[in-house]
């Protein structure tokens, strides 16, 4: 990325954000993180509070004059803020609408108040919907979307685009498979590791265990973004995250369970899908990104196992359980 940058980061205190945070500090970039701590933690920011290059803003985006007085002088703006709760989304689906698109919105418009000209922005592989073509390419016709998260994915990278031709801004969006690793706060891992923690006889699968999905782990999703900053120069560069891999549901519980040495009996909700908006099948194609000389360095069967480290050591250093440690 060239020359110390000053930059700024949504969702800072957050899984993916705080990890980012870190990586730029240690480049020597000037960060100023943004969060309003709805579902980020404090102590994924303990390291960087004590870097006098860093600088938090405890703000919501939805306050459009605060966000721009904290974007000044800002050159990069790395937009991960969002609701990620894809599974109860149509619960509340006026959700989806404010933390996605119109936060997307007014980030932008505080950088086109602050004359900042380059985003990245953290898009979803749930755009694609339940897609024909596997690996899914970024040139995939979209089918009809299927989570409210998707759709307002979808809407902000279309505002992203947009201002990008209208105000002369440059654009790399990253359409995520779903991201493991350590800060990890929620998900199917965390999920199966409450449900163990509490009865380590019994587990509950939504859907039939034989969905099929692609996950990356999260130091190997910052180095795409690291290497898309340095070697793509499009006005819009779009980019699927991902490894060339997937594995079916019951394969990450028998990793899961292996790990925590646990042999529960399992009981499904049966389908296809776990929830409304739950694609059965997620693989996409990366060659683009891989293109520009990325490729992940853990196994999906790495990261799920670093994951279920991570989250059971958690609970363990809180209240140790029966199922929190590792059997031989």
């Amino acid at each position: 990325m060239g020359n110390p940058l000053h930059i700024f980061i949504t969702g800072a205190a957050g899984f993916i954000g705080s990890h980012m945070v870190d990586r730029l500090l240690s480049a020597g970039h000037k960060v100023v993180g943004c969060d309003n701590m709805s579902t980020g933690q404090r102590r994924f920011l303990n390291e960087a509070i004590t870097n006098s290059q860093f600088t938090f803003h405890e703000a919501d985006l939805l306050d459009l004059e605060t966000l721009t007085r904290a974007m000044k002088g800002t050159e990069l703006v790395v937009h991960f803020a969002a609701n990620a709760d894809v599974r109860f989304g149509t619960q509340h689906p006026r959700k989806d609408l404010d933390q996605n698109t119109i936060a997307t919105w007014n980030v932008l418009e505080a950088m086109r108040q602050q004359r900042c000209k380059r985003i990245v922005f953290s898009s979803t592989g749930s755009i694609y919907g339940e897609p024909e073509i596997f690996p899914t390419p970024e040139t995939c016709p979209f089918p009809i979307q299927t989570s409210l998260y998707g759709a307002s994915k979808l809407a902000a990278e279309g505002l992203i685009q947009a201002y990008c031709e209208g105000f002369g801004m440059q654009s790399y969006i990253f359409r995520f498979v779903s991201i493991l690793g350590e800060r990890y706060s929620h998900g199917h891992v965390f999920d199966f590791y409450q449900q163990l923690a509490e009865h380590p006889d019994r587990l509950h699968v939504l859907g039939d265990g034989h969905q099929r999905k692609s996950y990356l782990y999260v130091h190997d999703c910052i180095d795409a973004i690291v290497t898309a900053l340095d070697r793509a120069n499009d006005k819009v560069n779009v980019f699927n995250l991902g490894t060339d891999e997937y594995c079916e549901v019951n394969d990450s519980i028998g990793w899961i369970c292996e790990y925590l040495g646990v042999h529960p009996k399992l009981t499904y909700s049966g389908g296809e899908r776990g929830w409304v908006g739950d694609s059965p099948f997620i693989l996409l194609d990366c060659s683009r990104i891989r293109a520009l000389g990325w490729k992940p360095r853990l196994t999906i069967r790495e990261a799920v196992l670093a994951t279920i480290k991570y989250v059971s050591s958690e609970a363990a250093s809180k209240a140790p359980s029966v199922a929190s440690q590792p059997r031989s």
